[in-house]
């Protein structure tokens, strides 16, 4: 018996099973490890490029260096 690690894209995974099973051949499917990210802190950085997505950001140039640090 051998064992072969096939990592795909969820969407081409359903398709790969069905190959499997058509073929008789015993398979396991395991699921992700889970984030190692706070999904607090995932939330917060999405809202946040939505928000830069909708025009809510402000562009630090020159203009705005000088208005805050006089230089």
């Amino acid at each position: 018996m051998e064992t072969i690690i096939i990592k795909t894209e969820s969407s081409k995974a359903k398709a790969l099973k069905q190959f499997l099973k058509a073929f008789g051949v015993d398979f396991t499917v395991e699921k992700p490890e889970k984030s190692p990210y706070d999904p607090d802190f995932v939330q917060k950085i999405k809202q946040g490029s939505e928000s830069v997505k909708k025009g809510n950001a402000v562009v630090y140039d020159e203009r705005l260096r000088k208005e805050l640090f006089g230089v």
